[in-house]
């Protein structure tokens, strides 16, 4: 679950970590609720930044400095109600229903500061680069030595001597040594008792006072983890997440939305990931991953197959199923049950293999719907290809 910046630096603020002051406008505050908590005369400017649940808001005009209390007002009118669309968002954006103010910091260089997970490890790991502000993806490409990674002992948690190394690794000195070891403790803390798969501080300023200064933090927990942090649960943003993904979950169903024209029903996370390769190198583009689970169900599979035909990209399915916990007869029954139940249009290929695929194969065949039946997972892709090329053809004409 991504959290809002806002809501990100809240949490690390419960930890110690120091974050600047801001003030939170919504669609539903009003020119008071900006006079009262930054008055005119209070002098400097501040930054109005747009909160979204995607990283390049200020190449997209999501972040703006303003001068004074009107500027301010402006900036946040501006935004509020639209949607922004970064390179990250998709062509449709997402909504802006907040908008976070701060003092505009005088920052003198920006830093990177980082807690995820590395899988192969099995380990949390904190990464460190003294070039801040921009993508660590870049960064990582451009200039690699700067980037500093620790890995943690989840036995005995990061050490001070470790997060001493990264401070020497991004230049602090003196004072600011001692300030990013109690802030690299404390985030360290945070990652642990909040279930997050990442923290990220993007960028970590160091400002013309010499003090460290968290400019802006992402910060997402673990979706598994959800019953153990029920307080940041309930402040989950539904309106930031695609909505097929979102009624996914609420069916047991693990769904990801993607860019091409064959949907694809899988059992099984790996079987799915496999199945987007052969399309793909079938020379089609799969339209979402979508994994129903091994031992799936006739209602599973009639989720599955409305949440696919809401994408009105879709041009072709193909339905991958291994009967291995179950039998792909009841498979069968279930997909031919859902296709009336959904009057499927679409043409649909269907791979079956395991206990009981050829019976399964033959009531599918006897049906009267628009299902193919294949035994061959490389010939279904080349099939679902195919037949998405017809269907795509036909609607344009």
């Amino acid at each position: 679950m991504n959290l809002h910046e806002y809501q990100a630096k809240a949490l690390l603020s419960d930890y110690g970590v120091a974050v600047p002051a801001g003030l939170l406008l919504t669609t539903s505050s009003d020119k008071t609720v900006v006079e009262e908590h930054l008055p005119e005369s209070q002098p400097g400017r501040w930054v109005v930044k747009a909160q979204v649940h995607s990283g390049a808001r200020g190449k997209a005009g999501g972040v703006r400095l303003a001068e004074g209390v009107s500027a301010v007002q402006e900036a946040a009118h501006a935004m509020l109600g639209t949607r922004l669309v970064t390179h990250q968002s998709g062509p449709d954006g997402l909504p802006v229903e907040a908008v976070l103010v701060e003092p505009a910091a005088a920052i003198a260089r920006e830093c990177y500061l980082a807690l995820t997970v590395d899988r192969e490890l099995e380990r949390a790991v904190m990464i460190a680069s003294s070039q801040g502000g921009m993508d660590i993806e870049t960064v990582a490409r451009t200039s690699p030595e700067s980037i500093r990674r620790c890995v943690i002992n989840p036995t005995v948690g990061l050490a001070a001597y470790q997060a001493r190394d990264l401070a020497f690794s991004l230049g602090l000195e003196g004072t600011q040594i001692k300030a990013f070891v109690t802030m690299a403790l404390n985030l360290y803390r945070a990652f642990v008792e909040r279930d997050a798969a990442l923290i990220e501080i993007n960028p970590l300023a160091v400002l013309d006072d010499g003090n460290l200064s968290v400019v802006d933090a992402k910060v997402a927990l673990d979706d598994n983890a959800g019953y153990r942090q029920p307080e940041w649960w309930a402040r989950r943003d539904v309106n930031q997440e695609d909505p097929a993904e979102r009624k996914a979950i609420e069916h047991g169903l693990n769904y990801v939305s993607l860019d091409g024209n064959i949907a694809c029903m899988v059992n099984g996370a790996g079987l799915a990931m496999a199945t987007m390769d052969l399309i793909k190198h079938a020379g089609g583009s799969p339209a979402n991953f979508l994994d129903v689970g091994g031992g799936t169900s006739a209602e599973k599979v009639t989720a599955a197959f409305k949440l696919i035909l809401e994408n009105a990209r879709v041009d072709a399915i193909l339905v991958n199923i291994f009967g291995g916990i179950v039998r792909c007869d009841l498979i069968a029954e279930g997909i031919i049950e859902a296709a009336r139940e959904v009057s499927l249009e679409v043409p649909t290929v269907v791979r079956l293999a395991g206990t009981n695929a050829e019976q399964g194969r033959r009531m599918l065949a006897q049906s009267g719907l628009q299902l193919t039946a294949e035994d061959d997972l490389a010939s279904a892709a080349r099939a679902v290809v195919a037949l998405a090329e017809k269907h795509g053809e036909a609607a344009k004409a």
